[in-house]
């Protein structure tokens, strides 16, 4: 992977036609950590994520890499070759086969006037074997099924080797053999590779299983961050989401797990 760097926004304020969305939005990543990005819909996850892969323009705050430099200001191939970001939806090009699909990824590094990537088939052979791809390489994308495809622009983003990496809902479209599997792949990027991570998910048991640092977000505010024991607590995911949420800590991992609690929740007898 390519070197160690950390992601920070300050102060950012954020808005869609002059609505704000986000208010005063901190946030930093830092190498070998992954930070999770929670709250009901519309809180400003999404958009906060955005700004932070320069995507949206804050209003005003300041995004910075590494030992501050002005990510705003470096050229957006620079930009590129230290930071990607996996969106929600990405259209989907016809007639383009896996391989060259994850090669995209490589294009911040083909220098204009020197098309030559010496690292370029290694990187995408390997972000491939990594998402599990690799026996559909040269299978026409338009033809893959929602999950499949999720991987491939995962893939794509591996192969651009940058020192974070950015997830909005990535678990979308997968079932649950490659949502485990791809949240073991975000731990993994993180612990074995320095790869810094903020990762935007609905699933508050997801978040506490593979996050360092949970942020959770509510009407375009941060309402806590820190530790997922912390920020998922019962009073605050309840006021949060204006539904009863339980919580309970495994006394084994000290692992949070949370369970909304609806009209036809069952409850599990006692047995003595």
């Amino acid at each position: 992977m390519t070197e160690e760097i950390s992601l920070r926004g300050a102060e950012l304020r954020l808005s869609y036609h002059g609505t704000p969305v986000v208010e005063d939005g901190r946030i930093t990543l830092r190498p070998g950590h992954v930070t999770a990005l929670v709250g009901p819909n519309g809180s400003g996850k999404s958009t906060l994520l955005r700004a932070l892969s320069r995507l949206h323009r804050p209003d005003s705050g300041a995004v910075t890499l590494g030992d501050g430099a002005d990510a705003l200001a470096l050229s957006a191939r620079d930009f590129a070759c230290r930071v990607t970001l996996l969106a929600q939806s990405r259209p989907t090009p016809g007639g383009v086969c896996v391989r060259d699909v994850v090669g995209y990824g490589r294009h911040p590094y083909r220098r204009r006037w020197r098309a030559a990537d010496p690292d370029g088939g290694a990187a995408v052979e390997r972000a491939m074997a990594l998402t599990g791809v690799t026996r559909m390489a040269d299978r026409p994308v338009d033809e893959l099924s929602g999950g499949e495809l999720q991987r491939v622009w995962l893939a794509t983003c591996l192969a651009q080797d940058t020192g974070v990496l950015l997830l909005d809902e990535p678990t979308t479209f997968l079932d649950l053999r490659y949502q485990v599997e791809l949240l073991d792949l975000v731990r993994d990027l993180a612990d074995e590779h320095g790869v810094a991570i903020g990762v935007v998910l609905h699933d508050l048991n997801q978040a506490a299983e593979i996050a360092d640092h949970v942020v959770l977000l509510h009407r375009g505010r941060i309402r806590a961050d820190g530790p997922p024991a912390d920020v998922l607590t019962e009073d605050l995911l309840t006021d949060t989401y204006g539904i009863r949420i339980e919580v309970s800590h495994d006394p084994r991992t000290g692992t949070v797990t949370t369970r909304p609690i609806g009209r036809h929740s069952r409850t599990v007898p006692v047995t003595t």
